[in-house]
């Protein structure tokens, strides 16, 4: 049994404003007035302007939700998150990847762009309020 949350999602269709391949909003749009994504695109053109391409809250097309200032890869056919580091490159599945894979323990790691590796994050002591 579905959620209520899922089963609203279902009857929702989602468009994201495109303007020179960056997402500038994301819309929800009645699926009587978006039968299809060409139709769905036309009516948020004729509502709002500008150009139009579906989402998906469950990233089933597209590889991932639309975001405010995601970008979208015409060739890919792909809405893609902004990189975290220039060093960074975009695989197939359109996921950022660092250029050194992550060690694989349990230990807390972030990334140095500065040395490119991953540095084990430690916990500083808060300052005490005198």
């Amino acid at each position: 049994m579905g959620t209520e949350i899922e089963a609203e999602a279902k009857m929702e269709t989602l468009f994201a404003e495109v303007k020179d391949g960056i997402v500038l909003r994301v819309i929800v749009v009645d699926p009587k007035d978006a039968p299809t994504e060409a139709k769905g695109a036309e009516f948020c053109k004729k509502l709002c302007g500008g150009d139009w391409k579906q989402t998906y809250y469950d990233s089933s097309k597209r590889k991932h939700y639309a975001g405010i200032g995601y970008t979208f890869d015409k060739t890919r056919d792909a809405f893609y998150a902004k990189t975290p580091y220039p060093s960074w490159n975009l695989d197939d599945d359109c996921n950022w990847q660092a250029p050194v894979s992550r060690p694989k323990d349990d230990k807390d790691y972030n990334w140095d762009e500065d040395k490119q590796e991953w540095a084990e994050q430690t916990e500083e002591p808060s300052p005490v309020a005198k």
